[in-house]
């Protein structure tokens, strides 16, 4: 049963495609079959898992690569010469045009503007692309480039790919800011998502976890240090008895 909920829970937050073994000292680092996790999880779960598998195994194919209409998002295929080169690719589900690498609007001759976060729909042109500074239902993580849908939900999000957290609205990074500092000044000033009371309540809980960490280290100092001798005695012990000589 603590099994299932390990793999169900992994799989419904999306957070592995390889789900290890749970035991964090496995000598063999051992990975669970499908076989194994599909007697364990329902059908829909493992309906997920694979679906997971295969955004997986598109994300890492340098020969596929995922349509960015926001309403089609169907798998095109790469020329197979020069794969990591812009090139033109046709959806064959929506027939709309885009550069490979930027996932832009088709623009030859033009250098891809990888720094703008940018999605469209099939029909609108590079002048209608839209900002950071819209609301886009669509957007690339700052970090990997990988399409992230948001529909619901605080704007402190965290891509599944590359486990970087960031802010929906500017995408600076969130990675550091345990306190969700972020959110108090700025543009993004009150935009988190989240009442006051909830801000304060999980800021208390990050402050009560590092204290604990802290009283605890304090506490544990003085033993520490009374313990150090004891321990630098039993090891010269142990290294002159290493040095003695074979009884004859």
């Amino acid at each position: 049963q603590c099994l299932k909920q390990y793999v169900e829970l992994l799989i419904k937050e999306g957070l592995e495609t390889a789900i290890s073994c749970p035991d964090a000292s496995c000598p063999k680092r051992g990975h669970l079959q499908e076989n194994e996790i599909e007697c364990m999880v329902a059908a829909e779960i493992m309906q997920q898992y694979k679906k997971l598998q295969f955004e997986r195994e598109v994300l890492l194919d340098p020969c596929r690569t995922w349509c960015p209409s926001s309403s089609c998002q169907a798998v095109c295929k790469l020329q197979e010469k020069g794969p990591q080169n812009p090139q033109l690719v046709q959806c064959t589900s929506c027939d709309i045009e885009f550069c490979s690498s930027c996932k832009a609007n088709w623009h030859p001759g033009q250098v891809c503007q990888e720094n703008l976060p940018i999605t469209f729909l099939p029909g609108e042109s590079s002048t209608a692309q839209k900002t950071v500074e819209d609301d886009v239902p669509i957007k690339r993580c700052p970090k990997c480039k990988v399409y992230i849908e948001r529909d619901e939900g605080c704007a402190q999000m965290m891509c599944k790919n590359c486990k970087h957290a960031f802010c929906w609205y500017c995408l600076e990074s969130l990675d550091d800011d345990f306190l969700l500092i972020h959110y108090d000044k700025g543009p993004c000033r009150n935009k988190l998502g989240h009442s006051r009371a909830s801000v304060i309540w999980h800021r208390t809980q990050v402050v009560g976890i590092f204290a604990g960490f802290g009283l605890l280290l304090l506490v544990a100092s003085p033993f520490l240090l009374l313990a150090t001798p004891f321990v630098l005695c039993c090891k010269c012990k142990c290294s002159k008895g290493d040095d003695d000589p074979l009884p004859t």
